[in-house]
């Protein structure tokens, strides 16, 4: 089920009323109707999935209270822990990396001069999140191994945690003193909350349809027929799809946090106008948060994180990256996009720059940028953008190519949209969801504060507007969504 989808807003209405008019009293049972309608939501893709979230459940449910068990115990404490990662990863390994790590040895052996003809191989389907919500729940065994938490006996508030639907199947990856503990709580109605909630909906339905949508047809056919463009074009394709999947996470994201805040529950921040970053190092505080923490909490600290020499600190950027890249799919196309990344950033790490953008935004205390804050966003932008070409791109082949390309065929001629559209309507589009977003860049939660009532009326007609009349019944699924 498509956040994007009227299947979708059938469903959430009925979700809400339920929840509020019916189970409102009681939080074991808005907690058990979280469970039913968050597997009938996950179901709805394939319903063998459902197997795989439970089970995930289950082990980590009782790993944690193992491991809680075992606290004064450090050897047995750590194998049921080391158990919580190996099933995890196992599943993840299985479903999601199993032939390319056979594609891989295959393509070594042929290197090499060792012919093999056979091999194993599996047929399967990417569950739907699965990266997610496993990331999830090893994260609740750490946080206990840790002893940053203790586990919860309750097993309805548990698979609750692990399925809860706004963020099932594209984060924010989620940890346990957040949601786990408002899942354990008495959740009250509040107005003002619900409207909020119904404010980044409104938002994220319109990043997805009116920025994401609409750029993908462009995207799709540069990136599909690279080898007959030239730069300028390919350029353009760059740029467009930076915003495609800019406007397609982040949109995502809004909807989820918007869905939860119905329910009473509040998700994490995900994005934080990542376009207006001056470095990468804030691009990656600012992009998909709670993965990035993810890493640095769980792999990057425990590796010694900063704290040890600079080389080691080096080989631990590194290592990160490159396991970031990997998280987002099997193949080398991700690898080298997070090898870049940690090009970009070892440079700001070696300079002590990689800390000091963290609390403030662009032009935080004056109303437009500094000239050399605009050359920062620019170039932080570009290579972002870059980068994306192996993110976008089928396999290094077609990378590599339409690098490629643009380098042998550096002119520039008018790029005509596939379905006869004006270009100027989608760069004026863009400019103005940037600006609109400079405007509103120090507050992500709230897309439509503004002092007087006209003004937001006026802002709520014209996005409603544009969504109108940029909606296409295809139901574009979210990018995300294959990881």
């Amino acid at each position: 089920m498509l956040f994007n989808s009227f299947d979708y807003f059938l469903f959430l209405p009925i979700v809400f009323a339920v929840y509020w008019l019916v189970l409102n009293k009681n939080i074991a049972q808005q907690n058990s109707f979280i469970i039913v309608v968050s597997y009938f939501f996950y179901g709805c893709w394939d319903i063998r999935f459902l197997s795989l979230i439970f089970l995930s459940t289950i082990v980590d449910y009782c790993v944690g209270l193992q491991i809680f068990r075992h606290r004064d115990n450090p050897i047995l404490s750590k194998r049921w822990l080391l158990a919580s990662v190996f099933f995890n990863l196992a599943l993840l390994g299985t479903y999601k990396y199993f032939n390319f790590f056979i594609d891989s040895f295959l393509d070594m052996s042929s290197f090499f001069g060792y012919q093999i003809k056979s091999a194993w191989s599996l047929s399967v389907l990417l569950p739907v999140g699965i990266s997610f919500y496993t990331f999830q729940t090893m994260s609740y065994s750490m946080d206990i191994y840790y002893k940053k938490i203790k586990p919860t006996k309750n097993f309805i508030a548990f698979m609750a945690f692990v399925s809860f639907f706004p963020q099932l199947v594209a984060g924010p990856i989620e940890r346990a003193s957040n949601l786990l503990s408002q899942i354990t709580s008495k959740r009250v109605f509040n107005y003002d909350q619900t409207a909020d909630g119904l404010k980044l909906i409104l938002w994220g339905l319109f990043k997805k349809i009116v920025i994401a949508d609409s750029l993908a047809p462009i995207v799709d056919d540069i990136f599909a027929n690279y080898h007959v463009y030239p730069a300028s074009t390919l350029v353009l394709g760059i740029v467009f799809f930076s915003f495609q999947v800019y406007g397609d996470f982040s949109g995502y994201t809004d909807i989820a946090i918007g869905s939860a805040k119905l329910l009473g529950i509040e998700l994490k921040s995900n994005f934080k106008f990542p376009n207006f970053s001056r470095n990468v190092a804030e691009y990656w505080q600012r992009w998909h948060i709670s993965l990035s923490t993810w890493f640095r909490h769980y792999l990057y600290i425990p590796m010694g994180g900063s704290k040890v020499s600079k080389l080691l600190s080096v080989r631990n950027i590194i290592i990160i990256f490159l396991v970031s890249g990997f998280w987002h799919g099997a193949n080398w196309t991700f690898i080298i996009w997070g090898g870049l990344h940690a090009l970009f950033y070892i440079p700001v790490f070696l300079m002590g720059r990689n800390r000091i953008y963290a609390d403030n935004v662009i032009a935080e205390k004056t109303i437009f940028p500094t000239f050399k804050e605009c050359l920062q966003v620019l170039l932080t932008f570009s290579l972002v953008s870059f980068s994306r070409i192996f993110f976008r791109s089928p396999n290094l082949k077609d990378a590599f190519g339409y690098i490629n390309q643009i380098v042998d065929q550096f002119s520039y001629h008018e790029y005509i949209h596939p379905d006869g559209y004006r270009m100027l309507d989608f760069y004026l589009l863009l400019a103005v969801f940037v600006i609109y977003e400079y405007v509103i860049r120090r507050n992500e939660r709230k897309p439509f504060q503004f002092k007087y009532r006209g003004v937001r009326l006026a802002t709520y007609s014209l996005v409603v507007f544009a969504m109108i009349l940029f909606y296409n019944n295809s139901g574009r699924s979210f990018i995300y969504f294959q990881f």
